[in-house]
C-alpha cells in the first residue's frame, strides 16, 4: 500500500515550521528525520518516500525556505538543529535514523551532536563531511563558489509556474531525469514577487547558512565529537552533472582517514540532485535508509 502523505507544522522559535509526513495506514516498519539541502524543500524527498511504503518518514521545511519561509529569527546550523530537535518532539521521535542531503547532511552531523541521545544513525546523502572551499573568501565569493548558478536563480523572477518549470527542463542535472514529481517540487518552491513568481528561499538565506557552514565553529565541532553511526553516499557528479562530483576522489580519500567511523559508498550514475531527486537515485538509496533505520522487515522498500 502506498504511504499516506500530509502537511503540517511545528512551533519553533520564531514562527512554525512546515512539515511534510508520509506515512502507512498501519503500524510503521522504521521512521527515519529527512533533512534537505540549501535551497530546497520536503518535496526533494517524494521519489524516495514512494519507495519506502512502510516506513514513517517526516520531512520539515527548513527556516527559510518553502512553506517555512517566514519564521523569523536566523539561520545557520545550530538554528537548524534545535528546530529538528523540536520537530523530533512533536511527532516523537526517540533516536531515529537522520538523513540529510547536501546542507541537510552538515544539519544532521551538528543535530547529533546538539542533541546525542535523539540520533539513532546518520544517513548522509552529499554532504556532512567538510567541501574542499579555498579559505580566506568573501561571503559573496563563497556562495559563489560552494552554489554557482543555484544561488543566481534566487534573484531571479519568472512569469508563472510554466516559465519555472521550463527554466530547470534546461539545466544539465535534470535532463535525463524529468518527472511529475520534479513539477511539484518546483511548483511548490515558488512565491508571489511583484507580478511574477520567485523561489521561495532568499539569497540572503541561503549565504547565511552557506558562510555558516563554512567560516562557523558548530560543523567543526561537531564532527570532532562524531560518535553516531554515520554512512555517507556520494554522487559522482556535481550540481550541472559535472565530474568529479562534490567529493573529488583525493578530497574523499583524506576525509574518510579524517573520520573512520563514517563508512562510504558511490552511488553510480547519479549527480549532486539526482542521488535523491530521481527514481535512479531512490532506487539505490532507499534499501540503504531502510536498513540503517533498522526496519522490521524488508516489505517497507516497496519492492
Amino acid at each position: 500500500m502506498p504511504a499516506r502523505y500530509r502537511r503540517t507544522s511545528v512551533p519553533v522559535e520564531g514562527g512554525d515550521l512546515a512539515v511534510g509526513v508520509w506515512e502507512p495506514d498501519g503500524d510503521a516498519v522504521g521512521e527515519a528525520l529527512l533533512i534537505h539541502g540549501v535551497t530546497s524543500s520536503h518535496l526533494a524527498w517524494a521519489h524516495i518516500a514512494a519507495l519506502l511504503p512502510g516506513m514513517r518518514l517526516v520531512a520539515p521545511d527548513l527556516r527559510g525556505r518553502g512553506g517555512s519561509r517566514e519564521v523569523a529569527g536566523p539561520a545557520g546550523m545550530a538554528a537548524h538543529a534545535a528546530d529538528m530537535v523540536a520537530v523530533l518532539d512533536a511527532f516523537g521521535l526517540d533516536a531515529p535514523l537522520v538523513v540529510g542531503h547536501s546542507m541537510g547532511g552538515f544539519v544532521a552531523v551538528v543535530l547529533a551532536d546538539a542533541a546525542p541521545d535523539r540520533v539513532g544513525r546518520l544517513l548522509l546523502l552529499d554532504g556532512g563531511l567538510p567541501l574542499g572551499v579555498p579559505a580566506g573568501l568573501t561571503p559573496e565569493d563563497l556562495v559563489a563558489t560552494v552554489l554557482g548558478p543555484t544561488a543566481a536563480r534566487l534573484s531571479m523572477t519568472f512569469a508563472d509556474i510554466a516559465a519555472y518549470l521550463d527554466f530547470w527542463r534546461a539545466h544539465p542535472a535534470f535532463a535525463r531525469d524529468w518527472t511529475p514529481e520534479l513539477e511539484d517540487y518546483f511548483a511548490y518552491d515558488l512565491v508571489e514577487s511583484g507580478s511574477g513568481l520567485r523561489p521561495a528561499t532568499t539569497y540572503e538565506t541561503t549565504a547565511e547558512d552557506t558562510v555558516d557552514l563554512h567560516t562557523g565553529a558548530a560543523l567543526r565541532v561537531a564532527l570532532d565529537h562524531l560518535r553516531v553511526p554515520t554512512t555517507l553516499l556520494t554522487a559522482p557528479r556535481g550540481l550541472l552533472d559535472e565530474a568529479p562530483g562534490l567529493y573529488a576522489a583525493e578530497r574523499l580519500e583524506e576525509l574518510l582517514r579524517q573520520y573512520p567511523s563514517v563508512t562510504h559508498r558511490e552511488v553510480p550514475d547519479v549527480n549532486h540532485y539526482t542521488l535523491v531527486m530521481s527514481p535512479r537515485g531512490a532506487e539505490e538509496v532507499a534499501p540503504d535508509l531502510l536498513a540503517a533505520a533498522g526496519a522490521r522487515s524488508e516489505e517497507g522498500a516497496g519492492r
